[in-house]
């Protein structure tokens, strides 16, 4: 068999019966959990996910309150609020997309607000800790709304335990320049299911970046609506799995207005016995989107035997008049060739396969454009590999 088929499963290897394809446009979305039938695995957004570790997210009767702690870096320019979920200024972004997102939903009772003023010029992040300290289950949400023509970078971190259902609102208005960090940094024992949901509005440039290196069982929905032309709208995403882990990523462009630009591109790592990531990047250009540009990319790099990544890029298109559409998707192990180079000029093994992967995510990392961040990301994905044991030698 070739590579592509022992360590990877999906889209365009044929190994598993493909569904029956639903439009992304006429997907259910609502408020109400009883909207949602009780997800079995076999269902087309849940049939990668590890049912039998993640059902009792939808158990609406064990949820707690007070097992996490949330800390906002004060900003003189921003407001941070902790508001009723009845709020009028909380303007709902799109609605939830499957059962875990409306339990979510219709279970946090109050709602972290972040308020970026008209015409604000943030020039410190703003950083969100969330660090939980009991396996409980807990619902959160969090709202960012970034005024016209406003400039800022939000920082939302995640450490500790929990079991955590989170729905994450962004609202960015006309003219603004956002960019939203997600870092998921939990103890092994954490599951984290999260529904983002990215609005975007005219002229607006909007950069949402998710960083996955930690917990048990992690799930991330993001989805988002150009509420307007020439909106702008990138996704970047990092993962390093290790052994046990499953950390499932399902980004999701709409494109519904005119003359409107996006770009996804996500890349991880897989490394230890059982370590599962899935990427499912869907994109929607409506009938309405003339002029748009759009390109979504998948890259894995497996670092050792006993992994498994499901990568599966659909692209819907709905109008001719478009600018560029594409996808891609390539799972692969150690060049190498490029080991072979490094190793000629001196290198030790260890030594050249750690700057394989420091140089597969740099210049993603570098992208996120916050020094401290980056250079954090980079001394965790060292730790990774220094833990897992992709350093001691290629797998067969």
């Amino acid at each position: 068999m070739s590579l592509n088929e022992t360590m990877s499963r999906g889209h365009s290897h044929g190994l598993v019966d493909e569904p029956v394809h639903h439009s992304r446009a006429t997907k259910l979305t609502s408020f109400k959990v009883a909207d949602f039938p009780l997800p079995t695995g076999r269902e087309e957004e849940w049939r990668f996910t590890p049912m039998q570790r993640f059902n009792f997210i939808f158990d609406e009767t064990k949820y707690t309150r007070g097992n996490l702690a949330v800390e906002v870096t004060p900003n003189e320019d921003v407001t941070y609020q902790v508001v009723p979920a009845s709020d009028e200024r909380l303007e709902p972004v799109l609605a939830p997309v499957d059962r875990s997102a409306a339990v979510s939903w219709e279970q946090a009772q109050e709602v972290h607000f972040i308020d970026i003023p008209r015409h604000g010029e943030v020039n410190e992040p703003i950083f969100i800790k969330v660090n939980g300290d009991a396996l409980e289950n807990e619902a959160q949400r969090i709202y960012v709304r970034a005024g016209q023509n406003s400039h800022a970078v939000v920082v939302l971190s995640h450490t500790g335990k929990a079991n955590l259902n989170q729905t994450i609102e962004v609202n960015v208005a006309d003219d603004a320049n956002l960019t939203f960090v997600s870092l998921q940094e939990w103890d092994d024992t954490a599951t984290h299911a999260a529904n983002h949901r990215l609005r975007a509005g005219k002229n607006t440039k909007l950069r949402h970046i998710i960083v996955t290196l930690g917990g048990s069982l992690v799930r991330l929905s993001t989805d988002t609506e150009f509420a307007a032309e020439r909106g702008h709208i990138e996704m970047l995403g990092l993962y390093f799995v290790d052994k046990g882990q499953h950390f499932e990523h399902r980004p999701y462009i709409a494109h519904t207005e005119p003359n409107c630009y996006s770009r996804v591109t996500y890349k991880g790592a897989l490394q230890g016995e059982g370590a599962h990531s899935v990427w499912v990047g869907d994109c929607l250009i409506g009938e309405r989107a003339d002029g748009t540009d759009t390109y979504e990319l998948n890259r894995n790099l497996v670092l050792t035997e006993g992994t498994l990544t499901d990568s599966v890029p659909n692209l819907e298109i709905e109008n001719g008049e478009i600018e560029g559409a594409g996808h891609a998707s390539a799972t692969g192990r150690f060049d190498d060739e490029q080991l072979f180079y490094l190793m000629a000029r001196g290198i030790r093994e260890a030594d050249a396969r750690r700057l394989v992967v420091r140089g597969f995510f740099a210049e993603l990392i570098a992208e996120i454009g916050i020094p401290a961040v980056e250079t954090h990301l980079m001394e965790l994905i060292e730790a990774e590999l220094e833990a897992g044991g992709a350093l001691q030698g290629a797998a067969e």
